[in-house]
């Protein structure tokens, strides 16, 4: 469990890093899974429901950005999200009520061309009935600065819900011209094992990894086992209750008074947040060197 402190912490500022949380053991049995997956990417010529691929991806030479909902593709991912230390921080963070996982990715950022995400909320694209919801960053390798990590605008999830349309569509980034000032970013650094725990509604976003070292980040996105979904209403409550991590089954959704911005109409380019930008009028993060060349023919 985290500190009072720790918490109090994440009350005002809207993330917290934790060192320690995953050993040696189970994270070099997760890298060894998420590369038999990126050699399953080879033949591949398009983004399907397991793969997003780079844009610089061949069918004979895979380059996977994400795996989409990898709890749903391999145990080992099943198992880490049940981690009893990190299930115990989730409690404190989100409530009383319980612990629900809502949904999970696997950001992979390549040496030098690994594809940036831009600036937004997560809670522009899944609302609920109340934000107690926080996605989970568990670094499967050490994050720095070279290698774009997660970074953070420090008690931006006090603030509005920013606008993450373009030319009247859901585009899952925000302006770079709104007003946030991003020389308040904090990048979320650590060695492999370390756990990132950050608010639906904080602003963050990550640059492209331009050094020579890979950046594995897994994303769980947990909420309150009273947070309702707004997007896609429950219709199947068994379903619904089979992701719960902590506490028991509720049928009586907590309502807080938390501004909402339904992401529709829906991004023209679906599938996954990377699709969803490219639709995106203006960028904040450059793309650089080989990640700029275009896809070779197969």
């Amino acid at each position: 469990m985290i500190s009072e402190q720790d918490v109090a912490f994440y009350r005002e500022h809207g993330y917290i890093v934790v060192p320690g949380l995953l050993d040696s053991g189970t994270l070099s049995a997760m890298r060894q899974v998420i590369a038999e997956f990126i050699e399953g990417a080879r033949g591949v010529e398009s983004h399907t429901d397991l793969y997003d691929l780079e844009p610089t991806h061949r069918p004979d030479a895979p380059r996977v950005r994400r795996l989409k909902t990898p709890h749903l593709h391999h145990e080992i991912f099943r198992r880490v999200m049940r981690t009893p230390r990190m299930v115990e921080i989730l409690k404190q963070l989100l409530g009383p009520s319980g612990v629900r996982l809502h949904g999970s990715k696997l950001n992979m950022k390549a040496p030098q061309y690994g594809s940036p995400v831009e600036w937004h909320q997560d809670w522009a694209f899944y609302p609920h009935t109340n934000d107690d919801v926080l996605a989970v960053g568990v670094m499967l390798e050490d994050a720095a600065i070279e290698n774009g990590p997660l970074m953070v605008i420090p008690g931006s999830h006090k603030g509005p819900v920013y606008d993450h349309h373009s030319d009247g569509f859901f585009c899952g980034a925000m302006d770079p011209s709104c007003d946030v000032d991003y020389s308040k970013a904090v990048p979320l650094v650590g060695s492999a094992g370390s756990m990132s725990f950050h608010h639906v509604r904080l602003v963050h976003g990550s640059a492209q990894n331009v050094s020579d070292k890979s950046r594995q980040l897994l994303l769980y996105e947990f909420a309150a086992a009273d947070a309702f979904p707004l997007v896609k209403p429950v219709t199947d409550l068994a379903a619904f209750d089979a992701n719960l991590i902590a506490g028991e089954s509720v049928i009586t959704p907590r309502l807080a008074d938390v501004p909402v911005r339904m992401p529709l109409p829906p991004a023209p380019h679906q599938g996954s947040i990377y699709e969803n930008q490219t639709s995106t009028r203006s960028r904040y993060f450059t793309i650089t060197g080989e990640a700029k060349r275009p896809a070779m023919a197969s």
